[in-house]
């Protein structure tokens, strides 16, 4: 099936799935690193698709997210007649499913061998909490990971409590809200934005810790690699 991913973890997902011809791409879909050799076309953001070029490829399919991508960008790609399937996922074991049902019954391809494995890794009882955090996703203004979010899922599931856990999804803050909070640790992923040893720490008096942003947001293989961030 020719398919157009417009989620970077599920682009990485399906890149290497026999019986899928992965014909497009965003921007943001890094992984694997040989897209652009592979030949797969580029069609702009994950927010600002282009809709022209996605038509121009022809897919069987485009593949979004219900939170990475515009509800607008779907309704105009199949008024159009593009068959586009919007997943949904804000934990760890909604990303499996969906990709069981993706594999299934969009693209009716076996299952890939991580798939199965990141499901004994993450499916299980929630293990004890070792300690807390905080996850800042953006500064000026900062943004942390609220509830109800994949990345606050997975954290869980290493045994890390999110102490914004019973905030909106992703909301704004303060960094003294963050410190009066008093997590363990302030995680500081590389993505969304850019946190460096240089660009984050220093607005602390508590713990910092750079982490992945891929291993921490991102639903897909990388899974595997996440897990082992519980030390």
């Amino acid at each position: 099936m020719r398919v157009v991913s417009l989620v970077p973890s599920i682009t990485e997902a399906l890149a290497d799935l026999p019986g899928v011809a992965l014909v497009g791409a965003t921007d943001w879909c890094t992984h694997p690193a040989d897209l652009d050799a592979r030949g797969v076309v580029r069609v702009r953001g994950t927010k600002n698709p282009d809709l022209a070029a996605i038509r121009a490829l022809a897919p069987d399919v485009v593949i979004a997210n219900k939170e990475e991508n515009r509800e607008l960008d779907v309704r105009r790609l199949r008024a159009d007649g593009v068959r586009v399937e919007v997943t949904d996922i804000a934990t760890v074991p909604d990303a499996i499913t969906t990709y069981e049902s993706l594999c299934d019954t969009v693209l009716g391809v076996e299952r890939p061998a991580w798939l199965g494995r990141a499901a004994e890794l993450w499916c299980g009882e929630l293990p004890p909490v070792t300690r807390t955090v905080a996850i800042p996703i953006w500064r000026d203004p900062w943004m942390v990971v609220g509830g109800d979010t994949f990345t606050s899922d997975l954290c869980r599931r290493l045994g890390w409590a999110n102490v914004f856990a019973d905030a909106e999804r992703y909301p704004r803050v303060e960094v003294a809200e963050i410190e009066a909070r008093r997590p363990d640790v302030v995680l500081l992923p590389d993505e969304p934005y850019v946190f460096t040893p240089d660009d984050g720490p220093e607005a602390f008096g508590v713990p910092t810790e750079h982490v992945s942003g891929r291993l921490l947001t991102w639903y897909g293989p990388s899974l595997l690699e996440a897990a082992g961030l519980a030390g």
